[in-house]
């Protein structure tokens, strides 16, 4: 922006002024910029730190490039707050024929999300995509691994410790383990007391394959197995995968969904999110909204080409 004012002879903040304003006109000013959109991404983040409180926003993603291998992602809107209600509030705004044209809805685990599609895009089928369920069960067994650290050495694990030591291990796939680290890991669930990390690991792993089949029909079924297996009473110190189950279980159909619905995934929203949480260390945090909406539009929402075709001449 400093080399764009010095370029055009201006103040610093007239150029940006001038930029702020296009964009705003070409994003959300813009009736045609919702257009085209079939899949749609929805996550949120933190877009600022405050001394009361974090400041949290919600993405709406259009995913229908990707599923069209037409091109990358694009971010529709920079929705405040992270509630159901937001995002419903959002979809009410839209038109019939638009909401109508939505198929899927790629989302976390998040209740909310899944309560304002079933609401609004009645017809669009909800997915809870792999990046998502593969990060719950890995929490779940991070949790685990913690808490057989804690009751077994009494504190916080340090680099001699084996379960410490195997943090990273345990959460490779284990078609990807070295032969080190499995070795690391047979020698970690030899002892008894690492049972429940050893079972934990066990339904990571699963989900995982489940993923990784080649065949979409086989992960299905091998996902299905997954959430089967959950079903039955889980025994006493499993504390982690029962709060796993109640999940999965709950949301099978959405996370089965997956499997029907080839090129749904939230990985280009999380990558997104992460250009976002660039763009915001560059400009050392953002305190209004309405700027940071747009400046997300210009960087991550194709708003940028437009900008550079834009041809603006110096008098």
């Amino acid at each position: 922006m400093r080399r764009v004012a010095q370029a055009l002879g201006v103040a610093w903040h007239t150029a940006n002024s001038a930029i702020l304003a296009r964009a705003q006109r070409m994003g959300a000013d813009d009736p045609h910029r919702l257009e085209g959109v079939e899949v749609l991404g929805v996550d949120e983040h933190i877009w600022r730190h405050t001394r009361l409180g974090q400041r949290y926003v919600t993405v709406v993603i259009d995913l229908t490039p990707v599923r069209q291998a037409t091109g990358p992602a694009r971010l529709l809107d920079v929705i405040e707050g992270r509630s159901g209600r937001a995002l419903q509030d959002w979809l009410a705004q839209r038109d019939q024929s638009w909401r109508q044209g939505v198929e899927v809805v790629a989302m976390d685990a998040f209740t909310g999300f899944k309560t304002a599609a079933a609401q609004q895009l009645p017809a669009a089928r909800a997915v809870m995509d792999p990046f998502h369920v593969i990060a719950l069960a890995g929490d779940r067994l991070d949790e685990c691994r913690r808490r057989i650290q804690r009751q077994t050495t009494g504190g916080r694990g340090t680099k001699t410790d084996p379960l410490y030591r195997a943090r990273r291990t345990l959460r490779t796939g284990a078609d990807l383990l070295t032969d080190p680290g499995a070795q690391r890991l047979q020698e970690l669930f030899a002892h008894e007391r690492h049972a429940a990390v050893q079972a934990t690991w066990s339904i990571y792993q699963r989900l995982i394959q489940a993923y990784r089949a080649q065949d979409r029909g086989l992960g299905r079924f091998l996902m299905q197995r997954a959430i089967d297996s959950l079903t039955r009473p889980i025994p006493a110190g499993l504390e982690e995968i029962t709060a796993l189950a109640k999940t999965l279980t709950s949301r099978s159909q959405d996370i089965l969904a997956y499997f029907e619905r080839p090129h749904t995934s939230n990985g280009p929203t999380e990558a997104i999110n992460g250009r976002l949480e660039h763009l915001r260390g560059i400009a050392l945090g953002f305190r209004n909204l309405t700027h940071y909406t747009t400046r997300s539009l210009i960087h991550a929402g194709r708003l940028k080409d437009q900008l550079k075709a834009t041809t603006y001449t110096h008098p």
